[in-house]
């Protein structure tokens, strides 16, 4: 059996068979409190929380391997850099949960990754494309990056350069010029003091100047960020989830990709808006940790 886990804002975790949800997903917090009740928490009292819905999911029977989608940048269950979770940063997220369920019978590979490239190896298995390059933005307070399958470097997506304006400094992580400091909910929150985010969209769409011009430049950043992941890795899929997913007009995204990205081997590229769920996290999750261990993925 496997267990993953979606620790992101919040704690979800189940079992998983093949690349289905098998039984209960087991929360934390329970649903209708505050979603982001992560970013209060000690380093030790989020791993607590992960080993405990582990536990809960694993229903006391053996469990083969576990994976675990976390924000920031990973490398060898290490938590290097976290700019949403900074609690986190320099914790051995992966040792620490394998020892914690070593004490409560559970002997398990732990897997972690980053949440975004777990959203990526998810939403594969759900459209049968774990043969393919699946890339994935999530938008929600910040700007998660997901790419399945992984590539073996850790980075941050989100953080892409999409402006040399050194005014654009309201990245989390102190930047100047990033993606996340333009579309990251947060950085829109400071940006407008006035007004929230959905209302800077809906004033666009009445001919607010101020917030039509802002719509225009969050646009053409996300292009910008898709254009350079193109002109890295080659054209193809790209899937935009999240929270803040639904402020995305395709056409016009699709129309800022054509005056970015002029080479004919390198266009074609489609941009779909798709929602997803703590299951596909979840899913995607085991999907990486059953192809790190090694071990085969059951149809």
């Amino acid at each position: 059996m496997t267990v993953g886990v979606n620790a992101s804002e919040h704690i979800a975790a189940a079992a998983v068979e093949g690349d289905k949800i098998d039984g209960t997903i087991y929360r934390f917090p329970e649903r209708g409190e505050e979603a982001d009740s992560l970013g209060a928490m000690h380093a030790d009292e989020i791993a607590e929380q992960i080993q405990q819905q582990i536990g809960a999911a694993s229903q006391r029977r053996p469990v083969d391997a576990v994976g675990v989608a976390f924000p920031g940048i990973i490398r060898a269950g290490v938590i290097e850099e976290c700019p949403n979770l900074p609690q986190m940063k320099g914790q051995d997220l992966g040792r620490t949960l394998a020892s914690s369920l070593v004490r409560t019978g559970v002997d398990a590979q732990v897997h972690i990754l980053n949440d975004a490239d777990a959203m990526a190896a998810g939403i594969a298995a759900e459209r049968g494309h774990l043969d393919k390059l699946v890339r994935v933005w999530f938008l929600g307070s910040g700007i998660g990056y997901g790419r399945y399958p992984q590539s073996g470097y850790a980075g941050e997506g989100g953080h892409t350069i999409v402006t040399l304006d050194p005014k654009e400094n309201l990245c989390r992580c102190g930047g100047i010029g990033h993606l996340e400091g333009i579309m990251g909910h947060r950085a829109m929150r400071l940006r407008f003091l006035d007004i929230e985010p959905e209302e800077v969209f809906e004033r666009a769409k009445t001919g607010d100047a101020r917030c039509a011009a802002f719509v225009e430049l969050w646009h053409r950043a996300l292009g910008a960020a898709t254009a350079t992941a193109i002109h890295m890795e080659g054209p193809g899929k790209f899937y935009v989830s999240g929270p803040n997913a639904r402020f995305v007009q395709t056409a016009l995204l699709q129309t800022y990709l054509k005056e970015m990205v002029k080479m004919s081997p390198l266009q074609g590229s489609a941009v779909e808006v798709v929602h997803t769920t703590d299951e596909i996290a979840i899913v995607g999750a085991v999907i990486s940790a059953l192809r790190t261990t090694g071990a085969e993925i059951a149809s």
